[in-house]
């Protein structure tokens, strides 16, 4: 793995969950039908995406707060009624509300405080950044679902990718998905290319599967598939928020692989 930093500290993560937060509550208003479907979540409508993601931020917050060191209950954010007697107001103002609430408990505990973490690092500094793109990518879900433009920072769409690929990588994976290990093969490296972005950002993503391991690296190297897309493009494909087949998505050499890996390493 390169050690390229997309410049996002424990901070900038904690901001970055209220401003993700309060992007998504600004595209809810009194016309918002809280129980369209939403495509890429497609068991849930609008009201269940927004109580989701409202109940993780209480979840963490709970957690980080009383230094948990074993996972509280989490009914409340996986049991999720399809009726809503609420507002898209009243919801809008209690996500951000959560927001606010959970990046104060995190900047509250600093980012190096002992705490449960579902995967190693046992720290805020985890929670920080796992739920900046928690918000991020369904704030993509609610826009899909409203048929709005999904737009993103650029540092952020690159911190959010580079996390991607570090938990996809992580060893412990194999335990939770026993299946991802039918992805490793002679042969089958992916590379993705964000093509609206300068140099300097090394937006270039580099997949290998030929070892024992899921390993990734930042380089511009030959593959068996190469994705050129926008970043944007490239972070929706990625986190199946998006199908390959759209036109934006240029795709050379094994379309086949490419399929395979992106249906076993759907998370987030």
């Amino acid at each position: 793995m390169d050690a390229t930093t997309t410049n996002m500290d424990f901070d900038d993560h904690c901001a970055e969950i209220v401003d993700q937060a309060e992007l998504l509550s600004t595209g809810l208003d009194e016309g918002t039908r809280l129980t369209a479907s939403v495509p890429s979540c497609p068991d849930w409508n609008l009201a269940q995406l927004l109580r989701h993601l409202g109940e993780t931020h209480r979840w963490v917050e709970q957690l980080v707060r009383t230094r948990a060191t074993e996972p509280p209950p989490d009914t409340a954010l996986r049991d999720l009624p399809r009726d809503t007697t609420e507002t898209p107001a009243a919801l809008a103002a209690w996500l951000t509300e959560g927001a606010r609430l959970l990046a104060g408990t995190l900047r509250a505990a600093g980012p190096d405080a002992r705490i449960w973490t579902p995967l190693p690092s046992g720290s805020p500094r985890f929670f920080a950044r796992r739920m900046a793109h928690e918000t991020v990518m369904h704030r993509a879900d609610a826009t899909l679902t409203l048929g709005t433009d999904f737009t993103v920072d650029q540092r952020v769409a690159l911190d959010c990718l580079d996390e991607w690929m570090e938990l996809g990588s992580l060893p412990e994976m194999f335990d939770h998905h026993p299946d991802r290990r039918e992805l490793l093969g002679p042969g089958r490296t992916l590379h993705f290319h964000a093509t609206d972005t300068p140099p300097e950002a090394a937006a270039d993503w580099l997949v290998d599967l030929t070892g024992t391991t899921l390993a990734w690296r930042r380089a511009q190297e030959p593959a068996a598939v190469s994705v050129r897309a926008p970043l944007t493009d490239l972070l929706l494909l990625i986190y199946g928020r998006a199908p390959s087949d759209r036109e934006i998505y240029e795709i050379s050499g094994d379309t086949e692989l490419l399929e395979f890996w992106l249906a076993r390493v759907l998370f987030g």
